[in-house]
């Protein structure tokens, strides 16, 4: 029971046109922060989302209790002050909030850049900020300033106080476990040379319990004597850990939930799946390749495989759009405002091409690999080259698509005015009367455009501009009535983050949707 996105109206097709979904819709947006409340749910943050959820863990149902377009914006992490309120860090927007019990909301502080891990203890409430040079401190529930018990810490994260009264916190940069008396003093090194810790829970024999987001690694260090154990390997991405009762469950970026059982074996309580997803594209040889933010995957045999994530070897970053160039090679647009070109082998590699972009979206290549993308930041349509570019439009509202149509003009999504471009010596419209054109794409002479405002699928003939809506009511965009609320994003991890419901064809002709809304991926075909 339970999902981020349901709709009674089915989804509608023209003649001769079949829809199947690729991947199962998801139930959250990710999963991050993991707080156990005081009604024994576990309370799962979704940052991309800007959503909480609880998570009942013998039944599965999910309740939604801070939804997208609520106050509450990109929560990372959570915890339980003695009244039962749930206090939230809003990682991309500097802030920590509470959600009393009575369900209003209030900001207790908007200045911690970066705020993420979270905990209460005896009353007090204690916040880190995951940046570098992040800081450390004991926060005031009335909202007076901080008092800092650390600062220049590489991206603490997740902690707990332990049985001892002293505050344990990992240091991802570092690659360590820290504690310190929450009334001040020296901090003392716990346990290092882990694999990127991010969480720090204690279980009742007074064992630390560390997520391991680089390994996919859940370790027990016991912190009087050094020594550890590993619980689990599961996938690189956890996030959080959380105990019910003697029962330990981790939090994976993409969403899943998972027991850790006393043998070592595992149980998926709530199975994962995309955040968004964002752009496609697909390679020479038909494969499916989805950018979904913090990881890039490629769909296989019905799968989900991931190819690169934040931390994995070589990985380009937040994708956020995508174009396979070659094989085992692809253009990327990143959240960080970079351009790159992302190669499988022989090793993993990144090659910057250009960096310092505001709010790339759409990417696409020639084929003498001329590079064209969109930059929503600034309204502007770029060619870009090693080290720089030019700009070839400016003054649009919101572009975020590109193409290029069957005479090589540059095509735009401008979704703020919904309407479709052509860049020339001149900005042209091409098609308008439409919502919010996200993803375009060009098979022939048709341009399909992905309209997440009017949750359709539109083609349109280049040549006599006859205009057919494909499919309509696609689980695209925000529900409805929900307006989200931006995401600012925090370095180094993202820039800001943003929707863009991609389209991709493969050779066959099979057309591949990002079906944001409820988090999958579509396939149509026309089959007359």
């Amino acid at each position: 029971m339970g999902a981020r996105y349901s709709s009674t109206t089915p989804v509608t097709l023209a003649d001769g046109w079949s829809l199947r979904r690729l991947t199962a819709p998801s139930r959250l947006f990710g999963a991050n922060g993991l707080r156990t409340g005081p009604d024994g749910r576990v309370y799962v943050a979704q940052v991309a989302g800007s959503q909480i959820s609880a998570l009942d863990v013998t039944t599965g149902d999910l309740e939604t209790v801070s939804a997208k377009g609520s106050d509450i914006i990109a929560p990372d992490d959570l915890a339980f002050d003695p009244g039962g309120n749930l206090i939230a860090t809003e990682y991309m927007d500097a802030r920590v909030s509470v959600r009393n019990t009575d369900g209003s909301t209030r900001v207790i502080r908007a200045d911690l850049p970066g705020a993420n891990g979270i905990t209460v203890h005896n009353g007090r409430l204690f916040v880190n900020e995951c940046r570098i040079g992040g800081r450390l401190m004991e926060l005031p529930l009335d909202g007076s300033a901080p008092r800092i018990l650390q600062d220049n810490l590489v991206m603490p994260n997740a902690m707990e106080v332990g049985p001892d009264g002293l505050l344990y916190y990992p240091v991802m940069g570092s690659n360590d476990i820290w504690r310190i008396d929450p009334d001040g003093g020296e901090p003392e090194r716990v346990a290092g040379d882990l694999g990127t810790p991010d969480s720090v829970k204690f279980d009742s024999a007074g064992r630390i319990v560390s997520t391991q987001v680089a390994t996919g690694e859940v370790l027990r260090i016991d912190p009087r004597t050094g020594e550890r154990r590993v619980l689990a390997q599961l996938a690189p991405g956890l996030d959080n850990c959380t105990f019910v009762g003697d029962r330990l469950f981790v939090s994976n970026f993409c969403g899943e939930i998972t027991e850790i059982l006393s043998d070592g074996a595992t149980k998926t309580v709530l199975d994962g799946g995309l955040m968004w997803p964002l752009d496609l594209t697909v390679d020479a040889e038909g494969n499916l390749y989805v950018a979904d933010g913090t990881f890039f995957y490629v769909l296989r045999d019905g799968e989900l495989r991931v190819v690169a994530s934040l931390f994995s070897a070589g990985t380009p970053g937040y994708v956020r759009g995508v174009s396979a160039v070659g094989p085992g090679e692809f253009l990327c647009a990143t959240s960080g405002g970079q351009i790159a070109y992302y190669r499988l082998h022989p090793e993993p590699e990144t090659e910057v091409v250009a960096e310092g972009f505001d709010q790339l979206y759409g990417i696409a290549a020639t084929p003498d690999r001329a590079i064209v993308a969109a930059e929503l930041g600034t309204g502007r349509v770029l060619s870009v080259r090693a080290g720089g570019a030019d700009v070839l439009a400016s003054g649009l509202r919101d572009p975020m698509g590109v193409a290029f149509g069957p005479d090589g003009t540059t095509l735009v999504s401008e979704s703020g005015a919904g309407r479709v471009v052509s860049i020339g010596s001149r900005v042209g419209t091409v098609v308008d009367g439409l919502n919010t054109p996200q993803g375009i794409l060009v098979r022939g002479n048709r341009l399909l455009i992905v309209d997440v405002g009017l949750n359709a699928l539109i083609g349109v003939d280049l040549v006599t501009g006859e205009r057919e809506t494909i499919a309509a009511d696609l689980p695209l965009g925000a529900p409805p009535g929900v307006v989200p609320k931006p995401l600012l994003g925090t370095p180094p991890f993202s820039g800001p983050m943003g929707p863009f419901a991609g389209i991709a064809a493969g050779p066959d002709g099979t057309i591949y949707l990002s079906a944001d809304a409820e988090g999958s991926v579509l396939a149509l075909r026309y089959t007359e």
